[in-house]
């Protein structure tokens, strides 16, 4: 999940670097810091009817629309630095070649990839490495009319003390999410989701508003900034005419557009059940809208649209704003149909207590998508597969919608091809060869699995809270659904339905999975610190467990050769029976609410990382010259007009690069105050 650095330039100089032509496809379009930039394809859209192309066009702009609010909700200082570095780099007269205008525009285009001045997946705060003198004088040198000083009095001293603490003090909003068991991890995180408020003091009031008796609860707290005014705790409502509105009365103008070319009634509820959320902010008009959504299965085209995933909160409640715009893969959706057709089958023959599977399961509909427009927190990152609802509840009276993004899987494996990693850290040719044939395939599958019924399979006991694992809970999640996947990718039904060749297929993924969660995803952690990111806890949690459980029967060794640390898995079968016993314990924990129990497995497996295995990694890893982070432009849409001012056809292009992108996009997705 290596092309030449592209010089930090003025945008008037920066070529595009893909091209129109989709026969001379470039996926990869720039590299800087960590951080390496594609592109991906977007196949088949010329094959849509002209209502289908203008649905993708309208939903694809209200997913731009949205952008400036996870800036805010990043940090409440991102949209100010954001627009003083654009300003610079649009309006600076002076030595653009000058080392530190270099490393400016590197950490503008840092905070472009990760929606501000926090690393995105790491959560650490970017350090400049340009002087604070030379960023003042810069600024200064700006046309005041081109800084973004409102909020500021209009001064632009003002603004530079406000900003440059932020940016350059190392302790000020060090981490966006912090997860270090012990801390107050409301008051320590830098994110714009709570202020002047303790974590004590947000769990009691959210608390006060749960009924454990209540079977259908509300998603409390997850669409507001929770903060004090004159000694209060109040609720600040994201929705139009509440925080956030003018960035969401934009999105609902695009809504509108949408509706008006539905593809079918059910779809045209979806839309306009949204817009009615947005206007109101009702999280019961929520969970309508939710529902709506997962029960509409016959449309083509879909969306996801507004405040869905709770990572960047470390408790768990408040949602970052996020959207993909997507359509059916007609052809590699069959797979994932297969899935979804057998899914009481997989739920009858989990290894995990009777108490905690599903008698009846519902609803699980599952495909392969086509994403056409990546927004707010899935851009420039993206996941590879969603499964929404969030609902607990909605996902076992309802069920749950799954989705493979496979021309983003694609992309990052046409652009991995050719770039030593399998060479330099899998055991030997023969795990090499079995992941070059049938890696691509066991990875999807696994992926599959994962997002069509793991998130939805099992179910928590009566009156047990979905929040009830706290900070613990989003490595829990996705522990169980990962267990899941690789429990099932092993299985000879895997082979009898056709979703794999053999039952050698799986070994790829298994080992994949081994040598990332113990070593290769350790690249992505500086020297020193500890895991912090939920998903990275839950690959190391899985494979360390599997790891220390396996010992007294060498299921799977770390093994030397030549001064550098492998995995070996010994034992395939053997390994498949543990995977079942951590998914058994993991259902327990989340079924039961066992807050303890996964405190202990996340900090014993998850957290802490073997300083001499990590600097070895890095300096392998470094060796390479690969970026451990990708990221995607988008497509850009264009309509085509007759004389009447209709739209007679929608145009995709591919020659925007990096730079350009996120120049047009600061111009026309502009919507937010600086402050907010």
């Amino acid at each position: 999940m290596t092309t030449t650095l592209i010089s930090s330039c003025s945008h008037e100089g920066d070529k595009p670097s893909g091209t129109n032509e989709v026969t001379n496809f470039e996926y990869k379009v720039d590299r800087f810091a960590d951080l390496e930039i594609l592109r991906y394809k977007v196949p088949d859209f010329e094959s849509l009817t002209l209502n289908q192309k203008k649905l993708i066009y309208f939903l694809s702009q209200a997913a731009l629309e949205g952008r400036d609010i996870l800036y805010d909700q990043n940090n409440k200082y991102n949209l100010t630095i954001r627009r003083t570095l654009e300003a610079v780099f649009l309006n600076y007269a002076g030595d653009r070649k000058n080392k530190d205008f270099e490393e400016m525009t590197t950490y503008l285009k840092r905070v472009w990839f990760s929606n501000g001045i926090h690393h995105h997946y790491a959560t650490d705060k970017f350090e400049p490495n340009f002087n604070q003198a030379y960023f003042e004088m810069v600024v200064r040198s700006i046309p005041a009319s081109q800084l973004p000083l409102e909020g500021y009095d209009n001064d632009v001293e003002k603004m530079l003390k406000a900003i440059t603490p932020v940016m350059f003090n190392k302790k000020l909003y060090a981490k966006r999410v912090n997860q270090t068991e012990g801390e107050d991890l409301i008051k320590t995180s830098a994110n714009n989701y709570y202020e002047g408020v303790t974590e004590k003091e947000v769990d009691a009031f959210y608390e006060k508003m749960r009924d454990p008796n209540d079977s259908t609860p509300l998603s409390y707290g997850l669409n507001s900034k929770l903060m004090k005014e004159n000694g209060k705790i109040v609720e600040k409502q994201w929705k139009v005419g509440g925080m956030y509105s003018a960035a969401i009365e934009k999105i609902v103008g695009w809504l509108e557009k949408a509706a008006e070319v539905a593809e079918n009634d059910a779809q045209k509820k979806v839309i306009n059940s949204l817009i009615d959320y947005y206007e109101t902010g009702d999280l019961l008009t929520f969970d309508e809208y939710s529902i709506l959504w997962v029960e509409d299965t016959e449309s083509r085209i879909d969306f996801v649209n507004g405040f869905i995933e709770t990572y960047g909160d470390p408790l768990g409640i408040k949602a970052s704003w996020e959207s993909v715009v997507n359509f059916k893969n007609l052809e590699a959706t069959q797979r994932t149909i297969t899935i979804s057709q057998n899914a009481q089958w997989f739920e009858d023959h989990s290894p995990v207590d009777k108490r905690f599977k599903k008698d009846s399961v519902n609803g699980v509909t599952a495909k392969v998508i086509t994403a056409a427009m990546l927004g707010g927190d899935c851009h420039p990152a993206t996941p590879i597969g969603i499964n929404l609802p969030n609902a607990n509840w909605i996902r076992q009276m309802h069920g749950s919608k799954s989705v493979t993004l496979e021309n983003i899987t694609e992309a990052y494996d046409k652009a991995a091809q050719g770039n030593g990693f399998n060479e330099e850290f899998v055991w030997n040719d023969e795990e090499r060869e079995r992941i070059k044939k049938y890696g691509y395939q066991s990875d999807n599958l696994h992926t599959d699995l994962h997002e069509c019924l793991g998130h939805g399979s099992g179910q928590l006991l009566p009156g047990v809270s979905q929040d009830a694992l706290r900070a613990y809970g989003a490595t829990i999640e996705e522990a169980r659904a990962d267990l899941f996947g690789l429990y099932y990718a092993a299985d000879p039904k895997m082979v009898e339905l056709g979703l794999l060749p053999n039952m050698e297929a799986y070994k790829a993924e298994y080992y994949k999975y081994m040598m990332n969660g113990m070593l290769t995803q350790l690249t992505r952690i500086e020297l020193g610190n500890n895991i912090e990111e939920a998903h990275m806890r839950n690959r190391q949690l899985i494979a360390q467990w599997v790891y220390e459980h396996g010992k007294t029967n060498n299921v799977v060794e770390l093994k030397k050769k030549e001064g550098k640390t492998f995995v070996v898995i010994n034992d395939y079968e053997a390994m498949r029976g543990l995977i079942g016993e951590l998914l058994a314990e993991i259902q327990r924990i989340k079924s039961e609410g066992d807050f303890n129990a996964a405190k202990n497995l996340v900090e014993t497996y998850g957290v802490k990382v073997d300083p001499e295995i990590h600097k070895e990694i890095r300096e392998r890893y470094a060796a390479l010259s690969i970026a451990p982070y990708k990221g995607f432009v988008n497509p850009r849409y264009e309509p085509e007009y007759d004389n009447s001012g209709n739209i007679t056809d929608i145009r995709v292009r591919y020659d925007e690069s990096f730079v350009q992108q996120m120049v047009r996009y600061a111009k026309e997705y502009s919507n937010l105050p600086n402050l907010n």
